[in-house]
């Protein structure tokens, strides 16, 4: 298995400094070669985890939380997709699911680019067309790595991982031509449960959560959209089930978790590749919780992909977002520790456990406070080219390229503009702090000053 790094978390922030000015040509990834441009913004200490695949790793709690999942997606009606690699285009990445051209999640703000043609994957989707194309299954799932520039806090990584999961029927197959009762036939194969379902709302409304009335009856709609609540809502079962036996075992039998009817509700909801669509919520230790999105899919995503005689459902999870709640992991850094003293926690999904801390280290608050130039844009994303333009994200990945994961949190803590000249000040402050030992105030203080060097010739502020 993994080595801990002996206090290797001292060494690299002369290496990570330089990552920022990185200015190669060529960048390899997983042996193959890539040009790069002006477009190019992906680091290495980002490229550095793209061979981790911890949703591959046995015993890995991300690992354990698909594998929880893909058992409600069986074989052979469903295909498991999980080596897929994360170097996609942006053909894929946007323009096959019709993200239009002036969407923000195009920004280099907000993505990683290789260069102006290829991206890291910013969601397992990328993948979508290509899988309905090949046509191999009635049902899929992809689990899989993905990387977006985002905030440095608990509960978000620039890698994270999803799962998406997608079930379809062939008008041309179905017997009679009939889907309504091809899906309602198949329904009625599917284990049942004893969930509390709250579902108040009518499975389609012209305004809120409208019918694609050109594609798709209201008849066939309903036996979907049911096919895949019952689907979904075994999945609750399977994952919430586990949680409460791990709650049981770590603290002994607690009223306000063993008592707790486990119940799910259905809201409407607005997705751009699903219509109707929903978010499913679990009443989990007294709130409802957020856990997926879903919904019936598109029409002209089949139609795109040459299976116009299709309809079907599609939904998409965070695997860490699971895997936290599963297995009560207060901070998202921890999936990428080496530390055996995490790791050797977790063995297979039949031994579900809580995570049980294995140290407590101070938190070190450091402020900076600039003025942005007043030429700064919001474009952003230009950590090579376009220097000037600002954004927040550019902030969060100098940051993280300095800091790494000895960086718990960064927040906007004040912002002022100046009443005479416009200009606008920011204050952001930086809790660094390391899951496995106690930082020395010369290392933060080393990392905050090279921070603070990276701001002013990266993004041209003017420190306060």
């Amino acid at each position: 298995m993994f080595n801990p790094r002996p206090r290797a978390e001292k060494l690299p922030l002369k290496r990570r400094t330089n990552l920022v000015t990185d200015s190669q040509r060529e960048l390899e990834i997983e042996g193959s070669t890539y040009r790069t441009d002006s477009w190019t913004n992906v680091p290495q200490s980002i490229l550095s985890l793209v061979p981790r695949r911890l949703h591959l790793q046995p015993s890995h709690p991300v690992s354990l939380t698909r594998e929880l999942i893909e058992s409600r997606f069986p074989s052979p009606t469903y295909n498991h997709h999980n080596g897929l690699s994360p170097v996609v285009t942006v053909a894929q990445n946007f323009d096959s699911l019709g993200f239009p051209a002036d969407h923000p999640g195009r920004n280099r703000s907000d993505t990683y680019y290789i260069n102006r043609d290829i991206v890291l994957r910013t969601h397992t989707s990328a993948h979508e067309a290509d899988i309905f194309r090949q046509n191999a299954s009635e049902g899929y799932t992809i689990s899989a790595d993905v990387y977006r520039r985002d905030a440095v806090d608990r509960s978000h990584y620039p890698v994270f991982h999803q799962m998406e999961g997608a079930r379809m029927w062939d008008r041309g197959k179905v017997p009679g031509g009939d889907v309504a009762k091809a899906v309602w036939d198949d329904l009625a194969k599917m284990p049942k449960h004893d969930l509390e379902v709250e579902d108040p709302n009518p499975t389609v409304d012209p305004e809120r959560n409208p019918l694609q009335a050109k594609h798709h009856s209201l008849e066939e709609v309903e036996a979907v959209a049911a096919h895949l609540k019952r689907s979904l809502e075994g999945v609750v079962v399977e994952l919430f089930s586990k949680a409460k036996q791990a709650a049981a075992a770590a603290n002994g039998p607690d009223p306000s978790i063993q008592e707790e009817p486990l119940k799910v509700r259905w809201v409407e909801a607005y997705f751009p590749f699903t219509s109707p669509s929903w978010e499913l919520e679990v009443f989990w230790q007294g709130d409802w919780l957020e856990i997926l999105g879903c919904g019936v899919t598109k029409q002209d995503l089949y139609i795109n992909a040459d299976i116009p005689n299709h309809i079907g459902w599609a939904f998409g999870v965070g695997l860490e977002r699971v895997a936290m709640l599963l297995f009560s992991i207060p901070d998202i850094r921890l999936f990428w520790s080496r530390d055996q003293r995490f790791l050797s926690q977790f063995t297979t999904v039949d031994d579900i456990t809580r995570y049980k801390s294995f140290s407590k280290h101070p938190a070190c608050y450091k402020d900076v406070a600039f003025w942005l130039r007043s030429s700064s844009s919001s474009a952003g994303g230009g950590l090579r080219s376009n220097a000037q333009d600002f954004h927040e994200n550019d902030v969060m990945e100098i940051v993280r390229i300095i800091g790494g994961d000895l960086v718990e949190g960064v927040r906007l803590v004040d912002e002022f503009q100046h009443p005479v000249s416009g200009r606008k000040s920011l204050c952001y402050r930086i809790n660094y702090r390391s899951l496995e030992r106690t930082l020395t105030n010369e290392e933060a203080n080393e990392m905050h000053e090279s921070v603070r060097g990276e701001l002013v010739k990266k993004l041209g502020v003017e420190l306060r």
